[in-house]
């Protein structure tokens, strides 16, 4: 076994507010070896980030370090030193330099108002004595290692071949010009500021970051959670290949179990606090022991299986908590999924053939203007370019695709969020693009959306009850103030709230229960057709696989219709009778949801199914023969 460079003994960090005091993390121990990924996963609140904010020296008050020690080697054969004890002015020597981090959220990280070019050339400065000319060079050659630039040969190549292709006599570039070239196209990219790359592309920038003191541990803090599948992909791969050209040792959080196993050697477990089992990567996937990883291991929708209903946490296991405070954990043997037969859905599929559609979309156009001189438009942008599709009445329809394919365009569009250029949208026989004033007020009251973000979806200032009684008001449904409160009392129960959540405000809720609360206002109207943009991909898997169910509980008990909008093709296959898979404006594929997984026709869909994580035994495996 390799020398270790981290290892955390008893760790224990609390946060005290008005005399309470909660351990967000309790007594937890670990060791991460030199070219080792340790894997921390749980759900969230289980103390996965202020596990790695500890080893960081970033736990602010109201929290503390009440415990333990963070044994850190940064030499070969050097005495390891305790993290925990170093005063904050040595902490900040290792922090940035030997230790770096990569955060959840890239945007946040970095600052809007200074370029990328700037933000990486202080990092560099601040860490090792150069010039800024030299961490100008170390900049780019980090961003040349992240894949964000190409290599010198690789630009020049580019602009001997565009040359080639525009260029009107056959005069040719000399190697002066080429290499003032390569300069303007290396300068252009450190001139750019963060809102102008897209999530993908500062993600590299915060990698290249990290590594740009050639840290001995990378600690990666959900690093790919806001990225689309294939993206995701391409980042994980990046950072395997970094860490072993690098040797460094990495710890990767995450609450998909799915990713683990494309990238982590061991596993940590988390759960409130505590890590509740510990071990390699193909032990934990191919015989899981606590009923907490055995949950979380199940309640990732599989592309190979069709239940009935996904299994959840609380199928493996109860919890209990003591009058002393200690939480008792409970396994259960759940029951085994109920699967749905081929001839069950084709028979769904026939009878849904038979209707006629609630809705149709015949060559819609979104395009948004692009402005010159003077304010006024040059050319549009087209988010939507010609698309045409019908559902049925009590259909899923699943829309699947990357980050700016024109998705989310599309499903503001059918709810005239977002006025068209051109097309047609008939709802129940009714082209509603043309509707204004109250008649399309009343349209409303029959289409709904459930948006990705329920904490911006809701009013922070308005409690729980008063955000799903709005529309009962706005639409003058109940004729007592007492029968709306029950209306909405029902609703909250229904999506399996406590009717107590009426006099609460948004933040007093997990994200599961935010985006539940704002499935219930959808369902304030009795809606015929709902949308779901994005409504499950910023929750946990296993608050993940409750939503689902619940969403497909609500369209049995009130026969909706959905179409349901993802980037993620295993949640849209568990949901869907049908798929659309969209990119760049356009529908390149259509068919039906297993016949999309099985034999999906078009390159850009095989992207899509090849580069969702699995997470199982074999994918481990496998990657660790690929690494040999």
């Amino acid at each position: 076994m390799r020398e270790s460079i981290l290892d955390v003994r008893n760790l224990q960090v609390e946060f005290s507010d008005d005399g309470n005091s909660v351990k967000a993390v309790d007594g937890i121990s670990f060791e991460l070896h030199r070219g080792e990924t340790l894997g921390i996963v749980g759900e969230s609140g289980s103390g996965k980030s202020v596990t790695s904010l500890a080893v960081m020296g970033l736990v602010q008050t109201p929290g503390r370090i009440s415990g333990g020690e963070i044994w850190f080697r940064h030499q070969e054969n050097a005495p390891p030193i305790n993290l925990v004890e170093l005063p904050l002015q040595q902490m900040q020597l290792y922090r940035g330099g030997d230790i770096a981090m990569i955060f959840q959220e890239p945007m946040s990280s970095l600052n809007p108002v200074y370029n990328i070019g700037f933000q990486l050339t202080e990092a560099i400065m601040r860490h090792q004595k150069v010039s800024q000319g030299e961490a100008k060079q170390k900049a780019i050659a980090g961003l040349q290692e992240v894949k964000l630039l190409p290599s010198d040969e690789q630009i020049k190549q580019q602009y001997l071949e565009s040359w080639k292709q525009t260029s009107v006599n056959s005069s040719k570039l000399n190697e002066r010009q080429l290499t003032d070239l390569v300069k303007q196209h290396k300068d252009a990219m450190l001139e750019r500021y963060p809102h102008q790359l897209s999530g993908g592309q500062l993600q590299r920038v915060m990698i290249a970051m990290a590594i740009s003191c050639n840290p001995l541990l990378l600690i990666a803090d959900e690093p790919t959670t806001a990225l689309d599948v294939t993206v995701q992909a391409t980042i994980l791969e990046l950072m395997r290949e970094l860490q072993q050209r690098r040797d460094m040792g990495m710890i990767f959080i995450t609450h998909d179990l799915g990713l683990i196993a494309e990238i982590a050697d061991s596993v940590a477990v988390m759960y409130k606090g505590k890590i509740v089992e510990y071990g390699s990567a193909a032990q934990i996937f191919s015989n899981p022991q606590h009923p907490y990883t055995k949950g979380l291991v199940a309640c990732r929708p599989s592309l190979n299986s069709h239940p009935q209903k996904l299994l959840t946490v609380s199928d493996y296991m109860s919890v209990e908590e003591t009058p002393s405070g200690q939480v008792v954990i409970q396994g259960k043997e759940p029951l085994t999924p109920i699967e749905v037969t081929r001839e069950e859905i084709a028979a769904r599929l026939a009878n849904l053939k038979e209707q006629k559609p609630l809705l149709e979309v015949r060559d819609l156009k979104v395009g948004f203007p692009v402005r010159g001189v003077f304010g006024k438009t040059t050319r549009y942008t087209m988010a939507v370019n010609g698309v045409s599709f019908d559902v049925k009445p009590g259909e899923t329809l699943g829309l699947v695709g990357e980050s700016g394919c024109g998705k989310t365009t599309l499903g503001r569009t059918l709810l005239r969020l977002i006025e068209p250029m051109s097309g047609e949208i008939i709802f129940e026989g009714q082209d509603i693009t043309t509707l204004k004033g109250e008649p399309l007020q009343k349209l409303r009251r029959e289409m709904q959306i459930v948006f990705q973000n329920p904490f911006s979806a809701l009013d922070p200032r308005m409690k729980v009850g008063d955000a799903i009684m709005e529309p009962l008001l706005i639409h003058s449904v109940g004729k007592t103030s007492k029968q709306r409160r029950e209306r909405v009392a029902e609703l909250l129960e229904r999506v399996g709230l406590s009717a107590d959540a009426i006099k609460r405000y948004p933040h007093q809720f997990s994200g599961g229960q935010r985006q539940r609360i704002c499935i219930a206002r959808s369902l304030a109207l009795n809606p015929k057709f709902i949308i779901c943009d994005e409504s499950v991909s910023a929750l946990d898997v296993s608050v993940q696989a409750q939503v689902l169910n619940l969403l497909k509980e609500l369209q049995d008990d009130f026969k909706l219709t959905y179409i349901f909008i993802s980037h993620d093709l295993s949640v849209v296959k568990f949901m869907s009778d049908r798929i659309l898979v969209m990119n760049r404006g356009q529908i390149v594929e259509q068919g039906i949801a297993e016949s999309i997984y099985r034999e999906p026709k078009e390159e850009y869909t095989q992207r899509l199914i090849a580069s969702i994580p699995t997470g199982s035994a074999e994918r481990v495996q496998k990657r660790q023969l690929r690494a040999l």
